[in-house]
C-alpha cells in the first residue's frame, strides 16, 4: 500500500523539493570539504581528497584523537568546522547526537535527542546508534530506527522536530541510514513485522509518501527483516531510487513513492548500500548465504528472470558495501577477502586474503582503496588488475562504522575515540 499527499500539496512539494535539491547539490559539489550523509557525497565512498597521509598510528599523523561518550556505530558527517554522528549511553537508554570540533577536535554538542525506556535488543555487531545522519548547512537529521528520527539546529544544538511513528521491529538493532532527497529524507524501515519505505518532509518531520514493501512477506519473521540503505540512481534520465530490502531490491520513484521495478532473491538482513558501475547495478543478497549480484536496472514490473547479469557467491559481503573505480568493482568479505572483478560479467580479476574481520565500507580516495578491519588495522592497496598491498596502519580500537575522508584528513572513529587524521 502506498499513502501520498493530496495531488495539488503534491505539486507544491515537488517545486519545493526541486529548489532544495538545488540548494544541497550545491553543497554537495563541496565534495572536497563535506561529508554529508552515509558513504559520502555521491553515496558510493568515493572522496576527491587528495594530499592524504599514507601512514598513521595512535603517535604519528594523529592532529586530534577525543574520546567519544557511549557506543555507537554510526559514520561521522562533516560540514564545514562540524563533525556530527550518534550515540547511546546507558545501554541504550539515552540516544544522543554529538558534535565535535573540527579543527581542534573538541566536544561541543552532547545532546539526547530521545529517552527509552525499554531499549531493543541488539546484535553483538550493533548498536542502538549505527544509522549514519545526514548533514546540510544549518540542519543535522538523525535517526535511531523505531525509537524514531529528529532534526536539529546545528547552531544552537535545538531539536526543530522529532517522529517517533516509524516503528517496526529490527530485532537486534537500527541499520538501515536515511538519505537526502530535495526536501525528502528517505529511509528504509524493514522489520519483522512490516516492511515500509517513507521519505519525510525535512521542514516538519511529517511524512509526505509512504509505501510498503509489495508481494507476500516471507513465512519466517526473521527472514523479513533488513538494514540497508537505499541509493539514488539516474536510470535513463529518471531519478530512481534503489532500495534493497528481505528477498527483493525495488526501484521506487523518490518524489512519489510508486513502484517502478523490482528483482526477487533469496536473502535476509541486507547491509550493503547498492552501487551503481558502469551501468550495472551491485546488490547485496544478505543471509544466509551472502551473495552479490549485477543488475541491469531500468524496465517495469519484476525483472527477476530477465534482468540478472551475474551473481557471485563466493567471498561477497555481508556488512561492507562495494567500490567501483575506473571499471573494476572491489569487494571486501566479512572475513577480510578482498576480491577485484568485472562489474558488468562477474569475472573474477583476483582475490586477496587480508586477513580480519571487516564491517566498515571501503572508501576510494588520493588514488587509494582503504579497507577499514575491524581490529583497527587500515589497508591500502593501489586499484588495479593485479593486487598490490601499499600500507596497513593500525590505531587502538575497534573500527565498525565507516570513516569520512575530506579535505586532506581521514575522519575515522572507532569504538571509544574519534580521530582527524592528517598529514603532520
Amino acid at each position: 500500500m502506498r499513502l501520498a499527499i493530496a495531488p495539488v500539496r503534491r505539486l507544491f512539494v515537488i517545486a519545493l523539493s526541486a529548489a532544495w535539491l538545488i540548494a544541497v547539490c550545491s553543497a554537495n559539489t563541496l565534495a572536497g570539504d563535506s561529508w554529508l550523509e552515509f558513504r559520502g557525497p555521491t553515496g558510493q565512498g568515493i572522496s576527491d581528497a587528495t594530499g592524504l597521509p599514507t601512514t598513521w598510528s595512535e603517535t604519528e599523523n594523529v592532529r586530534w584523537k577525543t574520546e567519544i561518550p557511549g557506543k555507537g556505530w554510526s559514520s561521522p558527517v562533516v560540514l564545514g568546522k562540524q563533525i556530527w554522528m550518534t550515540t547511546a549511553t546507558d545501554d541504550g537508554h539515552s540516544l544522543r547526537a554529538e558534535c565535535v570540533d573540527r579543527e581542534t577536535g573538541k566536544l561541543l554538542r552532547d545532546i539526547e535527542v530521545f529517552h527509552v525506556e525499554s531499549p531493543p535488543k541488539l546484535n553483538p555487531k550493533n548498536s542502538h546508534a549505527s544509522p549514519t545522519p545526514v548533514l546540510e548547512p544549518g540542519r543535522v537529521y538523525v535517526y535511531f530506527g523505531t525509537n524514531g528520527a529528529a532534526c536539529l539546529n546545528t547552531v544552537t544544538g535545538k531539536i526543530i522536530w522529532t517522529n517517533r511513528d516509524l516503528k517496526h521491529d529490527h530485532s537486534v538493532g537500527p541499520g538501515s541510514s536515511p538519505i537526502s532527497f530535495g526536501n525528502l529524507l528517505i529511509v528504509n524501515c524493514d522489520g519483522m513485522d512490516v516492511q515500509y519505505v517513507v521519505a519525510l518532509n525535512k521542514q516538519t518531520g511529517k511524512p509526505v509518501w509512504k509505501t510498503d514493501r509489495s508481494g507476500k512477506p516471507h513465512d519466517s519473521r526473521d527472514r523479513r527483516k533488513a538494514f540497508s540503505t537505499p541509493l539514488i540512481v539516474d536510470i535513463d534520465g529518471q531519478k530512481q531510487l534503489i532500495s534493497p530490502g528481505a528477498n527483493q531490491v525495488v526501484a521506487y520513484n523518490p518524489t512519489s513513492g510508486e513502484e517502478l521495478w523490482k528483482v526477487t532473491y533469496d536473502g535476509y538482513s541486507n547491509v550493503p548500500r547498492p552501487v551503481l558501475a558502469d551501468g550495472t547495478l551491485i546488490i547485496g543478497t544478505g543471509f544466509d548465504k551472502a551473495q552479490l549480484w549485477g543488475i541491469h536496472p531500468g524496465g517495469k514490473g519484476d525483472l527477476s528472470s530477465t534482468n540478472v547479469a551475474w551473481k557471485m557467491t563466493k567471498e561477497a559481503p555481508l556488512d561492507p558495501s562495494p567500490i567501483y573505480c575506473d571499471g573494476n568493482l572491489y569487494i571486501v568479505s566479512d572475513s577480510g577477502v578482498v576480491t577485484c572483478l568485472d562489474p558488468k560479467t562477474g569475472k573474477d580479476h583476483w582475490r586477496k586474503r587480508l586477513g580480519g574481520d571487516y564491517s566498515a565500507s571501503p572508501i576510494l580516495a588520493d588514488g587509494r582503496i582503504f579497507f577499514f578491519g575491524e581490529s583497527g588495522d587500515t589497508t591500502t592497496i593501489q586499484p588495479g588488475d593485479h593486487f598490490e598491498q601499499l600500507q596497513v596502519n593500525h590505531l587502538d580500537g575497534r573500527i565498525m562504522g565507516s570513516p569520512a575522508i575530506v579535505d586532506r584528513e581521514i575522519i575515522l572513529r572507532t569504538d571509544s575515540h574519534l580521530y582527524r587524521i592528517e598529514n603532520k
